[in-house]
């Protein structure tokens, strides 16, 4: 089993420890090939995932569990914030909104395998629709929607769906040149989240292991709702475990920034609680393995 663990981790690790180097050494602006990543390979990665992506009733128990993770967390922080006197606004929605992105989809692949990719997408389209909308409506006034109708993540994954239920299907040239384009995002991403751990500072190191402890409370307590109440298969089953665990996703701290709710915890939360998925991640990975 440990060797197993130390196989899949290993790549994730060490690309994301590349990507550290390179930010300590060469401090390249990762900002313009981030966007690009966002804006141009993740919608290309969705697209080609979900254009061909089996959709069967059978997805309905994944939708409704992924929902679940994402909101019985935020829903868990209403007494929490209470009771600690914390800021829900800053506190939530590092619960709430996990890396299923840069660190989640590179783990469910490397763990079980191609065949855990459309899903894994599916979980990053729902939780990345989630953060533009409720995540934007809880820092903002404005209309949320609005913003989420205009995110090419957002209109790649509906063009996907529409062309996957249709009976057009999608022109394979056209598929060949987003699945090659979609998977220069995922080495991308892991760079990026690795050269973010040069902005860890000690000051908030509280603030991080309180970040991390929380999100592993509001995470379990999820993902015992989820396997009490919502049958799913074991693939499923073991990806919903690693997701409800998964630390808080670096566009928090964006959004928080853009809306000047507490930035600099939330930079905290962010950095402490990815940097100590070094020592958490093995563990819930031998987990969701022994449930296969």
């Amino acid at each position: 089993m440990f060797a197993q663990v130390v196989g899949i981790l290993f790549p994730v690790f060490s690309i994301t420890l590349v990507g550290f180097f390179i930010g300590r050494w060469l401090k390249p602006d990762f900002k313009p090939i981030n966007r690009i990543n966002i804006d141009v390979l993740v919608p290309a990665l969705v697209f080609s995932s979900l254009a061909v992506m089996p959709i069967e009733m059978e997805q309905l128990p994944l939708i409704t569990a992924s929902i679940v993770a994402v909101l019985l967390p935020g829903l868990l922080m209403l007494p929490i914030c209470k009771v600690f006197k914390l800021d829900f606004k800053v506190w939530a929605p590092s619960n709430m909104f996990r890396n299923s992105g840069n660190l989640a989809i590179p783990l469910f692949t490397y763990t079980f395998g191609d065949t855990a990719l459309a899903p894994a997408v599916l979980l990053f389209v729902i939780s990345s629709c989630a953060h533009l909308s409720i995540g934007i409506a809880l820092l903002s006034d404005g209309n949320p929607f609005r913003k989420m109708l205009t995110m090419p993540v957002f209109l790649a994954a509906l063009l996907g769906l529409v062309l996957n239920v249709s009976d057009v299907g999608i022109w394979k040239p056209l598929y060949d040149a987003t699945h090659l384009l979609g998977g220069a995002s995922i080495p991308i991403m892991l760079l990026s989240l690795g050269s973010q751990m040069c902005n860890i500072r000690l000051n908030g190191l509280k603030v991080g292991i309180l970040c991390t402890v929380l999100s592993f409370v509001t995470g379990a307590i999820a993902f015992i709702a989820i396997y009490l109440f919502i049958p799913l298969p074991t693939l499923h089953l073991q990806m919903l475990l690693l997701f409800t665990m998964l630390p808080p996703a670096v566009m928090n701290y964006m959004l928080a920034e853009r809306f000047n709710t507490g930035p600099e915890k939330v930079a905290s939360m962010v950095l402490f609680s990815n940097f100590f998925s070094i020592i958490t991640l093995p563990i819930v990975l031998v987990i969701a393995l022994s449930l296969g």
